[in-house]
């Protein structure tokens, strides 16, 4: 059991590893969409590559999504509409009548006689009125179809004509005044029935729905059917508009009768073995060419989580509607891939994830074509992503790539660029404004991975940032002394391909411990007086070793990234303190070399390694007294042999002929610091 659980913990990361792959790969096939995948890829336009096709079994033909859509419109365009009639209204107005005709003719005025046949000219016209009924003008709806009236839970179908709309009555209580010849009295009977009259026909919006769906349902989403053994189209013939119909129809029959209780599970099977097998080419590669990162878990997870963000993603607007998936800004995932690691890999991940997606598209060798080729544009174009313009100008290159492609594919497909959809290229134009939310999203993972791009090292290298401007105001010559090595490292890192705002960074922040004790460091001793000369030479010895040890501490403190503590923690390597070791043998001959050796790490990259040999050479530099070339050159040599001699780039991943190339930029460098001339004959 012992020996099990040492085996686990020893071979944790590989499990991880192990563990993470697996996950992926059940969550990228859960996302897939549920049905069988069609054998033959075919395109419109393009002439069918396989041999002739008979109709395996009888099918029906579906309609297009156009035509559907055009009968829909036609079967809205004669839409049906319901009115109900509300018998209670009326009762009320012939109630409220007689009050109000009372008001409107004082028996003062007017003999009985006169009165009576008044009121019963009202009630005939009131009886005209509720007869057909009455409708408020605002409520009425244009119609195509019928126009039904329900009455007494009775529908009856009516012109639309046939119902009073308010408030146009004015000419059918001046026709009946007429009629029992009251024209004389039109005035008097208006003002009666403006406020007497109230509509008792209201449009039924919820049977009209429901009367509008039943005959929405009704429409066939089929058009005939093709029998078992059928030609359906011959090799060589081209894909056109008839027999593409026949061919889209056959897939989806095919595909969901693949996707039964009985096929399911070999689907699925087959589905997890490629998805295994992409995923398996991406840890294969990051651990032949890229073991750093592969060892790293948290950036091994950091990429198998962008796949799958990415293939969720995609596989949601799919669901949703297919014509939206170019939307997917999928340029994304080499952008911050390159921008945390490198151009290969993110060119590879990108390249691994379309293949993926190619089960999930429609047209998929349209859409991989597409992806692929803005994929190497965004890894080509996009450098420097920490400047504002650089972005704005390859999104743009990225969406012109879009448009190209698209357009060249409508040509194939359709031999002219009439009928182009300009709803797509609007979709290119949204995938390229949500491609410029790369950057907070670039700050987002940093925070929650950890990582640490360009953009956070330009404002690490801003020396007005808080803690710069402490180690200037507290370590003058330790900050001076940093700059000229941010500008040695900076220039080497440049002429070998290494990255160079990391190591500036790096060599900005790499003596941050000398802060706490500045003066026992002779960059920052302005007077004679030198503090060492009180303290015993192993007390000396500590407190430079310390400015290590107090670097890393403060670093913590301020949050700065551990790619940048890395610089601090590894730019003295193992070396040993010499001077103070020295003086503390004259005291004690037997002192331990151990106690005054850094504690490392040695250099592990490339940018380490150069921020090793610029601090060693530009510190010692200061020694110098009359530099000539000749001494220039020695110096150099002879500063970085001692450190290959002392096997301090044993672990970082630079060679003979790159070191000679820092050697050689260090040495022009510092005969420019000197101003040296070349010396005239007299």
């Amino acid at each position: 059991m012992r020996t099990f659980l040492d085996n686990l913990f020893k071979n944790q990361s590989l499990i991880y590893k192990y563990f993470l792959y697996v996950v992926s790969v059940v969550c990228i096939v859960f996302f897939f969409p549920k049905g069988g995948k069609f054998k033959y890829e075919f395109q419109k336009g393009k002439p069918w590559q396989y041999e002739n096709l008979y109709a395996p079994f009888d099918f029906s033909i579906k309609k297009g999504a156009e035509e559907i859509a055009n009968e829909q419109k036609e079967v809205r365009g004669r839409q049906d509409n319901y009115y109900r009639f509300d018998s209670s209204i009326q009762a009320e107005v012939f109630e409220q009548f007689d009050g109000k005709f009372s008001d409107a003719f004082p028996g003062g005025e007017y003999d009985a006689d006169e009165l009576v046949v008044l009121k019963s000219a009202g009630k005939e016209i009131l009886d005209t009125l509720y007869g057909r009924g009455i409708l408020m003008k605002s409520n009425s709806r244009p119609s195509g179809g019928q126009t039904y009236l329900i009455k007494h839970n009775e529908a009856k179908k009516i012109n639309s004509n046939q119902i009073w709309k308010l408030p146009n009555i004015d000419d059918v209580i001046l026709d009946i005044l007429r009629k029992n010849r009251l024209d004389d009295f039109n005035n008097d009977f208006q003002e009666l029935f403006f406020d007497l009259v109230k509509p008792n026909v209201f449009y039924d919006d919820g049977l009209t729905e429901r009367a509008l769906e039943d005959e929405l349902s009704k429409i066939s989403h089929t058009r005939g059917t093709v029998d078992e053994g059928k030609l359906i189209i011959a090799k060589g013939e081209v894909v056109e508009a008839e027999n593409l119909e026949i061919l889209n129809s056959l897939k989806s029959e095919y595909e969901s009768e693949l996707w039964t209780a009985n096929n399911q599970y070999y689907i699925l099977f087959g589905y997890t073995v490629l998805v295994a097998l992409v995923l398996i080419m991406l840890l294969l590669f990051l651990k032949k060419y890229r073991p750093e990162i592969f060892e790293h878990n948290t950036k091994v997870t950091f990429i198998f989580f962008n796949i799958l963000f990415m293939v969720f993603i995609t596989t949601m607007v799919v669901k949703y509607d297919e014509r939206f998936v170019f939307v997917v800004p999928l340029c994304i995932l080499p952008l911050i891939l390159k921008t945390f690691f490198d151009a290969r890999l993110g060119l590879f991940v990108h390249v691994l994830t379309i293949l993926v997606l190619g089960f999930v598209v429609p047209n998929s060798f349209e859409y991989i074509f597409l992806q692929i080729v803005a994929g190497i544009v965004t890894i080509l174009t996009v450098s420097e992503l920490y400047k504002r313009a650089n972005l704005f100008i390859s999104v743009g290159q990225i969406t012109l790539i879009y448009v190209i492609g698209y357009l060249a594919f409508h040509i194939i497909h359709e031999g002219n660029l009439d009928n182009i959809a300009w709803f797509t290229l609007g979709l290119f134009l949204l995938n390229g404004m949500i491609t410029l939310f790369v950057q907070p999203l670039i700050y987002v993972y940093e925070k929650l991975f950890g990582l640490v791009s360009d953009v956070s090292l330009l404002e690490l290298s801003d020396t007005n940032s808080k803690l710069l401007k402490e180690l200037s105001n507290k370590a003058p010559g330790t900050f001076h002394h940093s700059l000229q090595v941010a500008n040695l490292a900076e220039a080497a890192a440049n002429e070998i391909g290494a990255n160079a705002m990391l190591v500036r960074v790096g060599a900005l922040y790499h003596d941050i411990g000398k802060m706490l004790n500045p003066t026992y460091f002779t960059e920052n001793q302005i007077t004679n007086v030198n503090p060492h000369d009180e303290l015993l030479p192993k007390d000396s010895g500590k407190i430079i070793l310390d400015h290590v040890i107090n670097g890393i501490e403060i670093a913590k403190k301020n949050n700065i990234p551990d790619r940048v503590i890395d610089f601090i923690r590894s730019h003295h390597g193992t070396t040993l303190v010499y001077y103070f070791f020295k003086k503390q043998q004259e005291i004690d001959p037997s002192s331990d070399e151990e106690e005054f050796r850094y504690p490392g790490p040695t250099p592990f990259s490339k940018e380490t390694a150069i921020l090793m040999m610029a601090d060693s050479v530009e510190a010692a530099s200061k020694s110098l007294k009359n530099p000539t070339f000749t001494i220039i050159n020695d110096f150099v040599d002879k500063i970085i042999a001692g450190q290959m001699n002392a096997d301090q780039f044993l672990n970082a991943d630079i060679t003979f002929k790159e070191i000679e190339t820092i050697k050689k930029i260090f040495k022009q460098k510092l005969i420019n610091i000197y101003h040296l001339r070349v010396e005239y004959p007299e």
